[in-house]
């Protein structure tokens, strides 16, 4: 006993039946083979699930997918016939857009510009709290 820290002259006293059931309380239980059981199939349960909502979370991704593809090709043939782009719609996107205004394509036109009236001023929110 000298070897584990204890002095060889001295024995421990008995213990109580206190210290007996507070032992006995933390002390660890090997599973039964039933319970062992429960476990796998508890585990297997869980896993098997899992992997069964990925799947559907997948396939539900995939077919969303397909159906968006399907509409795009769909939607791009269905389309009004395409118009012949002019040399300026090549050249410049900006006035296709509308944000510049169309430069002529040969030197012979002239570029037209239209103004429009600036919209009118809001009036000021009238605010009918007292003044301090």
């Amino acid at each position: 006993m000298a070897l584990f820290g204890f002095p060889a002259g001295n024995q421990a006293p008995a213990p109580s039946e206190a210290e007996i059931a507070a032992a006995s309380a933390l002390a660890h239980v090997p599973p039964t083979t039933r319970e062992l059981r429960a476990q796998a199939v508890h585990r297997l349960q869980v896993g098997l699930f899992g992997l069964a909502g990925m799947l559907l979370l997948v396939s539900l991704a995939n077919v969303i997918m397909d159906r968006a593809k399907y509409i795009d090709a769909s939607a791009v043939n269905t389309a009004a016939p395409a118009v012949q782009a002019s040399e300026t719609s090549a050249k410049d996107p900006l006035a296709d857009m509308g944000v510049a205004p169309q430069l002529p394509v040969t030197a012979k036109e002239k570029p037209t510009v239209s103004i429009s009236p600036a919209p009118p001023p809001k009036p000021a929110p009238s605010v009918n709290a007292p003044k301090n």
